[in-house]
């Protein structure tokens, strides 16, 4: 077996023995109460927002940069969204006279569209600062944050912009049914068995050694069973809120694009040896372009979710969030050195955060603590990942 991979591996189920021992303590300190399914639900719908960020930032460091600004950048598509749904299209409506721009499904669509047409110019206008201004990501990305926050509290004044229309707050407080759940699971399991059984084809077209094939059919079985107890446990409440369905979605889609299309491994060339991947032809001020704008279109994303969990946008929207999603990141196993991250590793990093912020909350321990020990568990994650790349 290859070292890298070996070690890769390693990380991912030290990381799930940990994110299990996590939710052991915190189930025995609150009483069993951590995981009833409500609670459950709720931690879902907390990681949700954070998964978006987490996503798109394990491109950003994969290649070897850094992003500060995604909290303020989802926190002004977040405002931008509002604000067009409850001030700007209504107003625009009213003078025009067209009934249509009135809160609905029409002006819930316009305000997604430009949210996530925002949160892609933003970041598609980092890149280009980073790539042809060859201007370190960290001082954008900084300035960024600066820039942006002032614009969320020009827009909002500094006060709450809603209510939203329901079918905007439907983004953020909806859930699947039962036929919804019971279809996303067969979904999800025959989609499991599919991803091995071609994986298992394309090693045995190009020769290369495979396991048995009750090992991967039984490695398929396990990962269906958790995926049908996840959803079994959801319906206990109301049932898989939807934007954890979302960020299903969106994680399969970029986890294809890191791992099988020219981008993501363009990306991980980038963060890997810069000077190699330049010397090979590869134009890395495009690819550098394109991630950044990749991360701004899912800032714009979690900017949505959010406002329509909160039923508002606030002046303080995706406050720290930038380093929930490094964080996330780098528990995850994404390299802060670059040339590798992983999109499965961030979202377990991302549930790691949000079971800790949850489980502290329900223990009401005070908020000084919880920064404290989410700084100790990044310091933890860095140096787990300092220590791994010294000994390969």
């Amino acid at each position: 077996m290859d070292v890298g991979r070996w070690k890769a591996n390693l990380r991912a189920y030290t990381m799930v023995f940990a994110l299990l021992a996590i939710w052991l303590a915190l189930a025995m300190a609150t009483g069993g109460t951590f995981l009833e399914p409500r609670n459950l639900s709720n931690l879902f719908r907390q990681t949700a927002i954070n998964g978006y960020l987490a996503i798109g930032m394990v491109f950003i460091i994969t290649a070897g940069h850094i992003d500060l600004s995604v909290g303020a950048v989802a926190g002004l598509a977040g405002a931008i969204a509002a604000m067009m749904q409850v001030r700007w299209l209504p107003a625009l409506g009213a003078s025009w006279g067209v009934a249509w721009l009135e809160p609905g499904w029409t002006t819930t669509i316009i305000a997604i569209s430009f949210a996530v047409f925002i949160g892609t110019i933003i970041g598609l206008w980092q890149g280009f600062w980073v790539a042809y201004g060859e201007v370190p990501a960290f001082i954008v990305t900084l300035g960024g944050l600066l820039i942006f926050r002032g614009t969320i509290l020009g827009i909002t004044k500094g006060v709450n912009i809603g209510p939203m229309d329901p079918s905007f707050r439907a983004l953020g407080q909806s859930y699947l049914g039962l036929t919804g759940g019971a279809l996303l699971g067969v979904l999800a399991v025959t989609g499991i068995f599919a991803l091995r059984v071609l994986a298992r084809q394309n090693k045995l077209r190009y020769n290369l050694p495979v396991k048995a094939l009750w090992i991967d059919m039984g490695v398929a079985a396990i990962y269906g069973a958790l995926s049908i107890a996840f959803i079994v446990t959801m319906q206990r409440y109301r049932g898989v809120p939807l934007p954890v369905v979302f960020l299903i979605i969106v994680a399969v889609i970029f986890a294809f694009i890191f791992r099988r299309t020219q981008l993501g491994r363009y990306t991980c060339a980038i963060g890997g040896n810069l000077e190699a991947a330049r010397l090979s032809g590869l134009n890395v001020r495009r690819v550098t372009i394109q991630i950044f704008g990749l991360m701004g279109a899912l800032c714009g994303l979690a900017g949505i979710i959010l406002t329509a969990r909160l039923n508002a946008a606030t002046a303080n929207a995706g406050n720290q969030f930038e380093l929930n999603a490094i964080a996330s990141c780098v528990i995850g196993g994404t390299s802060l050195a670059g040339g590798y991250g992983s999109i499965p590793g961030a979202l377990l990093g991302a549930l790691v955060m949000a079971s800790v912020d949850n489980g502290l909350s329900m223990l009401n321990v005070q908020a000084f603590w919880q920064q404290i020990i989410k700084g100790l568990i990044l310091m933890t994650a860095v140096l787990m990942d300092a220590k791994s790349r010294s000994s390969s």
